[in-house]
């Protein structure tokens, strides 16, 4: 049978071109995506209200603390409301958003699963022969989860992160110093860069795992398929023994993919804390010498979490971003493959 590490070389670009080949199939449902795109305009900028809020609010409880006489229905009533509401239209609307897009999105996996499977029929034999069937069952499923995961965070994580960070960028430097803007530019620019080179140098272990559990599944369907030649020869034991080889190599590309996964864990954690350090370090010495209210200390505070919890998100989908465009790589070159045998027109 044909080896197929040669399908999973490592490689450290994404091609984008497989966007191109996925969006004819997002274009059934045009008017879902404009609402979907609309909800998430609206969500961020509740998300970006939120800490303006918590700081008219914590600022007005300072003044009520400075005059214990004052009674507690003095307390702004309204801006706390304000503000539970505004965090339950951010967590509304984004629900609405993945509804409606989840349905352009599961239509997307339906019509290109379908596609995969009736082109794989039209082959001829000796395509057949020469493939494993459960390494095509794996890549035909890996594929279609690659389009599910692709087109939900690409389109709703990681461009609504990147418009909240340039909103935020603009806040502080216009209301506060400049410093706290390049802090949170630098921040993001060392998170990425580092985010990119190590899911980079990663992305050639993902792919051995795919390649080792394409072998191992395709190890076990082909033996339980010939069931009756494996018990006819007595070969039960030679079967498990190529079986748990597979398993071997699987066990150990998973071992280099978890240990890569701890150093850039690590790597991302200290940007996050370092960064996040100097600006809660800048904030309460700027309060400290009167020139920021505590309200606004705690918005700096309430901005940066905003930020960096989504970045921290980030890692984890740029790398998903990889695996999934690898897998839907895979499927896609099997709607390329050729027939070595074609009917005439007039067949």
């Amino acid at each position: 049978m044909r080896g197929m590490h040669s399908d999973y070389e490592p490689s450290t670009k994404i091609d984008w071109s497989v966007i191109k080949q996925i969006w004819p199939y997002l274009l059934e449902y045009k008017a879902r995506i404009v609402l979907a795109l609309l909800c998430l305009v609206a969500a961020k900028i509740a998300s970006v209200g939120m800490p303006f809020v918590l700081k008219h609010v914590v600022d007005d409880l300072d003044q009520q603390l400075a005059q214990p006489e004052t009674a507690l229905i003095a307390v702004p009533l309204a801006l706390l409301l304000a503000y539970g509401l505004a965090r339950f239209a951010n967590a509304l609307l984004g629900e609405i958003r993945d509804t409606l897009f989840g349905r352009v999105t599961e239509r997307a996996m339906r019509r290109v699963g379908l596609r995969v499977f009736e082109h794989l029929h039209a082959l001829d034999l000796s395509f057949h022969l020469n493939r494993r069937t459960g390494g095509l069952s794996r890549d035909i499923e890996r594929g279609t989860n690659g389009i599910s995961f692709l087109m939900r965070f690409l389109v709703f994580n990681i461009v609504p992160t990147f418009l909240e960070l340039f909103l935020v960028m603009g806040i502080l430097w216009q209301q506060y110093r400049f410093e706290f803007a390049l802090i949170v530019l630098m921040s993001v620019v060392c998170y990425v860069w580092f985010s990119k080179i190590t899911t980079d140098w990663r992305t050639q272990f993902i792919r051995e795992a795919n390649a080792a559990d394409n072998r191992s599944n395709s190890r076990a369907v082909d033996s339980l398929l010939n069931f009756e030649t494996v018990k006819y020869f007595a070969n039960e034991s030679y079967e498990a023994d190529l079986y748990d080889k597979e398993l071997a190599g699987w066990e150990l590309a998973r071992r280099k993919n978890r240990l890569t996964l701890f150093a850039l864990n690590a790597g991302q954690a200290l940007i996050i804390s370092a960064s996040l350090t100097a600006m809660l370090l800048m904030a309460a010495n700027e309060v400290a010498h009167g020139r920021m209210t505590l309200g606004d200390f705690v918005l700096v505070n309430a901005f940066m979490m905003q930020i960096f919890l989504p970045l921290n998100f980030l890692g984890f989908v740029y790398r998903e971003i990889k695996s999934s465009m690898a897998n839907i790589e895979r499927m896609f070159d099997l709607l390329n493959t050729e027939a070595s045998v074609l009917d005439q027109e007039d067949a």
